[in-house]
């Protein structure tokens, strides 16, 4: 295959990226502590040059470059935009927390956008190999995030948890990739595909390679019972890093599962359902019911983040385009939400003080009432109050599960999600009926306010019009 610049194109903003992050990791080689917002400057520039690159080669149509082994589709311009716009919140928030805690050092930021950037490859993969490249470099960098503040033990722990759990996982992925590749003999999703709709595999080696790779997604996800890293990581991790691994990366998880299983093995639909039927009920139930016990805010979120991939995980089961549309919309709000929840913890936090208990939004609204507010749209998009964001995701998903006829599914996820209205709505109450028990000042730069106002009116102008966003994640699908 000959390779010309017209014909890598479509790769054009992964290939922008790999640039910009080596560049900007040798320009921050020769800074000083002193002049660390430059990669702080730089690493922005680098996320919108790359979404503004994502804009100029989407099309209607999809297209195959590398041998087959990328794909662009209009699924992938969506994906990439909402993965890229929420990476510039995180970015945003993180700056004024790792400055405080005296860690803003530039790795943080060149190690986000390499994460990134595995994050791209998986979501634009077309084949077994590209997804496990793309998903090794986005756990590569994670692990070294999470232990990212060396002075803390706890980080450290929660670092040596997720390597060690993370490879496990990955080596379950790649046993079932191998077995499904043992089976079919090819790599390229459609190819896989094909052969799988033709019956010419032994259907006892595909499932048993299915259960693995549905083992390994799940615990990307981080559902239960592969959700065993989610709380320690959560609370071990530094709060910035928490805020970009709580958000962005379910983005990229949405992709894992569209791409083997629906692009790679649809016509195994019937069995990787009753898998993730399992999935999802165990994710809403235990994700739920322990948030309500959890009195640190980390951990809380943590069971939440659990609670709602159930959700995501409704919206994949149902099998049909308007399920998967659903899915994707789920996916990209409830990653915004999550940035805005953790961002508002680290304004929350200072030098010497790391905010992370429930007690400490205590009387917010008396300290600041804008945050407060802010908060409380938040934490009512996670608990699906209308008119919030969180709500319409909530119902497009439950709609999608109806259509399929489960509607015991979706009582069952109503059911949960009343339960879990419980701890969102306590958080609201302290922040504003409780006396503040912390009378510091809050101080936040000024990008970070505008990056906060923005998060948190968008949980309510998502909410008060969904169509925008619907209609582009149905689009993606041809709906």
């Amino acid at each position: 295959m000959e390779y010309s610049l017209a014909s890598m194109q479509p790769a054009l903003p992964e290939i922008f990226l790999l640039s910009a992050t080596c560049l900007i990791l040798v320009i921050d080689l020769f800074l000083s502590d002193r002049t660390r917002l430059v990669t702080y400057g730089l690493s922005l520039a680098a996320l919108i040059g790359t979404i503004a690159l994502v804009q100029y080669v989407s099309a209607p149509t999809r297209e195959i470059l590398f041998d087959g082994s990328f794909v662009r589709d209009p699924m992938s311009d969506v994906l990439k935009t909402g993965l890229l716009l929420i990476t510039l919140f995180a970015f945003v928030y993180a700056k004024d927390y790792l400055r405080e805690l005296g860690i803003l050092r530039g790795e943080y930021y060149v190690l986000g956008l390499f994460a990134v950037l595995g994050m791209m490859v998986m979501i634009s993969a077309n084949n077994f190999l590209t997804v496990y490249l793309g998903l090794e470099l986005l756990a590569l960098c994670l692990y070294a995030l999470v232990a990212f503040n060396r002075d803390s033990t706890k980080g450290a722990e929660a670092a040596m948890k997720y390597f060690v759990l993370g490879a496990l996982a990955s080596g379950m992925l790649l046993y079932g990739i191998s077995m499904v590749y043992g089976a079919t003999g090819e790599l390229n999703f459609p190819e896989v595909a094909a052969v799988i709709a033709g019956g010419q595999a032994d259907q006892t080696v595909l499932v048993f390679g299915l259960v693995f790779i549905v083992i390994g997604v799940s615990f990307k996800f981080g559902a239960v019972p592969f959700h065993m890293w989610v709380p320690d990581v959560y609370h071990g991790a530094p709060t910035a890093v928490t805020l970009f691994l709580g958000s962005a990366p379910k983005i990229a998880a949405f992709a894992l599962a569209m791409r083997l299983l629906v692009d790679g093995m649809g016509s195994l639909l019937v069995q990787w359902q009753d898998m993730l039927i399992i999935l999802a009920v165990l994710s809403m139930a235990l994700g739920n019911l322990v948030a309500i016990a959890q009195t640190n805010l980390k951990r809380m979120l943590a069971y939440s983040t659990i609670s709602h991939v159930g959700f995501i995980f409704l919206g994949l089961l149902a099998g049909t385009d308007k399920g998967y549309s659903a899915a994707m919309f789920y996916a990209i709000t409830y990653a915004l939400t999550a940035a805005g929840g953790f961002g508002v913890i680290t304004m929350l936090s200072r030098k010497g003080f790391d905010a992370e208990n429930i007690d400490d939004l205590k009387g917010l609204n008396d300290r600041s009432a804008w945050l407060a507010f802010m908060m409380m749209l938040i934490l009512f998009s996670m608990a699906g109050v209308p008119p919030t964001v969180g709500f319409f995701a909530k119902l497009f998903v439950l709609e999608a599960v109806v259509s399929i006829d489960m509607v015991w599914l979706a009582a069952v996820a109503v059911f949960f999600s009343i339960i879990g209205a419980f701890y969102y709505i306590r958080a609201v109450k302290v922040m504003y009926f409780d006396k503040p028990v912390d009378d510091a000042p809050l101080v936040s730069s000024m990008d970070t306010q505008v990056a906060m106002s923005i998060n948190g009116l968008a949980m309510l102008g998502f909410g008060l019009f969904p169509a925008a966003l619907l209609g582009v994640c149905r689009a993606a699908f041809g709906l």
